[in-house]
């Protein structure tokens, strides 16, 4: 297919979503630092630290949005196995350093997840799911063309490798379920899309399914944030949703306006992480999170729209990034609001952080480019 006009509605979606990430940054930042001061007792984050680190990242992640949407989908498919290799590299250099306690495994709230060192981290994880959407649409394609997409060795052995070791890494070793709950949702989006018999479909979400139930059963951590969920928790355990609601509910049908957040304080624990979407609540109120879920629907429909419109590799590589947006979102907001049990996961391109934001921008520039070269008439 010809090039044509790509959809620059996913530009101007993405760069409005990062304006407003950095509005919220920017109003939390100091209070975030003053509570971060007053814990450590000593005076380590100035006011404006999370703002710049913030403005940083987002820079660096319109770069890599640009850069994604010129570098040819042929040169991903050409390097796909070794990106694939690397992402898996990086994350067993992870767990040996976690390992060795070395100070260059960066480990907070139970689990190791960043590589960093003077200033600098970065999370193999959120490399591993490009590394994932890239390899796996290359590995589905090819099958698919081949005729061999049923085939035990040629198709699902490499398939079940390479999950398996991607959820080893990132919800035991890592432990982090949120990732992993994305990175699942990566995986049966792109699997769907690749044509597979339903059988054989039904039977990839029920073992992924089982091993899930199987990872939340052996934590204690994960079981009382269940146990949490089903009203069986104490006043601790529960703080953390707690804060969320009451948050959300403060901020009414317009918000108490920005800078004006009393959860951001230290109330509310990740308050520009994982927390960001109650923040958010409290700052902008139902309208404002009314706007904010219209946006990401919006985007998310500019992917799903343009799938049916593309050829095999580009079909499955754009279901991968709707998937994994997708369950970024919901799964976000659900934990913020009490629907599901409360996990750990960023909201694209909103959350404090620049490896997520960076790979998150990737995706959809990719996505960008990708819609450049649909048949006629999908939009």
């Amino acid at each position: 297919m010809r090039k044509h006009k790509a959809d620059y509605f996913i530009v101007l979606t993405t760069l409005a979503l990062m304006a407003v990430g950095l509005v919220v940054i920017f109003a939390i930042a100091p209070q975030r630092a003053n509570f971060l001061n007053s814990a450590l007792g000593v005076e380590k984050y100035s006011e404006n630290y999370f703002f710049v680190h913030q403005l940083v990242s987002v820079g660096l992640s319109i770069v890599a949005f640009f850069v994604a949407s010129k570098l040819p989908v042929r040169f991903l498919h050409k390097y796909a196995k070794w990106i694939m290799l690397l992402a898996l590299f990086l994350n067993a250099l992870l767990a040996g350093l976690a390992l060795m306690k070395s100070s260059l495994a960066i480990c907070q709230l139970g689990g190791c997840r960043w590589i960093g060192t003077a200033g600098f981290s970065f999370q193999p994880a959120e490399f591993l799911k490009i590394a994932l959407v890239i390899y796996l649409a290359d590995l589905m394609a090819r099958r698919k063309e081949e005729g061999e997409l049923e085939s035990f060795w040629g198709f699902w052995w490499p398939f079940a490798l390479v999950s398996g070791l991607s959820l080893f890494f990132v919800v035991i070793l890592q432990k982090d379920l949120g990732t992993g709950l994305t990175i699942v949702a990566i995986m049966l989006s792109m699997l769907f899309m690749s044509g597979v018999k339903l059988r054989y479909f039904a039977a990839a979400v029920g073992v992924l399914g089982f091993l899930g139930v199987m990872s939340i059963v052996i934590s204690p951590h994960r079981m009382e944030r269940l146990s949490t969920f089903r009203g069986n928790g104490d006043s601790d355990s529960s703080y953390h949703i707690d804060n969320a609601l009451l948050a959300i509910g403060t901020g009414g049908l317009f918000g108490v306006g920005v800078g004006n957040s009393v959860q951001a304080t230290g109330y509310l624990p990740e308050s520009i992480n994982d927390s960001v979407f109650a923040v958010m609540g409290e700052t902008f109120g139902f309208f404002g999170l009314l706007l904010l879920i219209l946006a990401f629907t919006f985007l998310l429909m500019r992917l799903l729209k343009m799938i049916p419109f593309l050829d095999d590799e580009k079909g499955i590589m754009v279901a991968g990034v709707f998937g994994w947006i997708m369950a970024q979102v919901v799964v976000n907001i659900a934990a913020m609001t009490g629907l599901i049990p409360l996990t750990g996961i960023t909201l694209p391109l909103l959350s404090y952080g620049g490896t997520s934001m960076m790979f998150v921008a990737y995706a959809l520039g990719l996505s960008l480019q990708i819609s450049g070269y649909t048949e006629r008439g999908w939009k």
